[in-house]
């Protein structure tokens, strides 16, 4: 209280009128402020809250010394609404990064085909390599196109046996 005198002549209640003060600022406030940035900005929400209080309270003599956030108690159905945006920001964010993944593995692909353009030997090489890598699995069956097996060579493995004889 900066002034009693004034508070006791402005106002019948200052404790009560503050008090009502207080609760309407902190309308004001939630009801422009994201849940998550509630929870997470305590001290700036407390800050502008006593900011708010003080501007309504100042006219009737009375002044805020702090203002503290103790408890935030979320309704169920707020709880569930909190739930759902919280999990599409994660998917949100999963899709972003899975757009970058696809961005690099583009530009990676973009570097290996200006490599495998000026190295045909090393293009056969790699496509060997994945064949091997897709048959040493037991079990496995990979279909060739036969354009790939003319390109290196194996034109006589139509196969399995015989494949395995050329190695």
């Amino acid at each position: 209280m900066y002034d009693p005198e004034k508070a006791a002549l402005e106002v019948q209640d200052y404790p009560q009128a503050v008090s009502w003060a207080a609760q309407t600022a902190l309308r004001d406030i939630i009801g422009r402020t994201s849940l998550g940035d509630l929870l997470r900005g305590r001290e700036k929400i407390e800050e502008e809250l006593q900011q708010l209080i003080d501007q309504r309270s100042n006219p009737w003599g009375a002044t805020v010394q702090s203002v503290e956030m103790r408890d935030v108690i979320i309704p169920e159905s707020l709880q569930d609404a909190m739930s759902r945006e919280a999990q599409a920001s994660r998917e949100k964010q999963a899709r972003v990064i899975l757009g970058q993944a696809e961005v690099e593995i583009a530009q990676s692909f973009a570097t290996a085909s200006q490599s495998y353009h000026q190295n045909p030997t090393a293009l056969h090489l790699r496509a060997m390599n994945m064949l091997y890598e897709g048959l040493k699995e037991k079990g496995a069956l990979m279909l060739v196109p036969s354009s790939a097996v003319e390109s290196m060579g194996w034109e006589g493995c139509s196969a399995p046996r015989r494949c395995a004889s050329r190695r």
